[in-house]
């Protein structure tokens, strides 16, 4: 169920990293949870419509892309990786999936520095400088966005909030 096998020593890899404002439980909820996901999500011009998250491994995500023009991107992929609070890895590919969609493979790592949390995305496994250059993009918008949300939003994952929507 998992990425096609693939050599990635060759293929085309990408690393975006930022500094979020918050303790690195607060920003791992943030990342997998789809009531606090909804709240940071997307590039510009994205708004996240939906999220299914089944967190274990082997199991399934689904996160729904809306563009300004009302147009949705379904975005999939199935978890391989979970390290609580430390690191994920799952893989990506849009819908619908057939033959000729590319298939990739992302690593999330979350990182302690002080009260803040380093957030180290790896996406690797592009076919061509243009998609990993469009989402090297997309990833660093996402990020400010979360940066952002975090002091906008001291609620954003507290121990309560996080209790009342496992």
């Amino acid at each position: 169920m998992g990425m096609p096998p693939q050599d990635t020593s060759s293929s085309l890899s990408l690393v975006v990293r930022r500094l979020i404002p918050a303790p690195r439980d607060a920003v791992f909820v943030a990342w997998t949870e789809p009531v606090h996901l909804l709240k940071w999500w997307g590039p510009r011009g994205v708004s996240l419509a939906a999220a299914e998250i089944d967190l274990r491994v082997g199991g399934r995500y689904r996160l729904a892309n809306q563009y300004e023009d009302g147009s949705v991107l379904w975005i999939t992929g199935v978890f391989e990786v979970i390290d609580r609070p430390r690191r994920i890895t799952y893989t990506w590919a849009h819908e619908p999936v057939d033959d000729t969609t590319e298939h990739t493979r992302v690593t999330v790592r979350f990182e302690n520095r002080g009260q803040d949390t380093e957030v180290i995305v790896v996406h690797q496994g592009f076919r061509s400088a243009h998609s990993r250059g469009t989402h090297g993009a997309g990833w660093g918008e996402c990020l400010d966005r979360l940066a952002a949300l975090a002091p906008a939003d001291p609620n954003m994952c507290s121990p309560a909030e996080h209790r009342a929507t496992r």
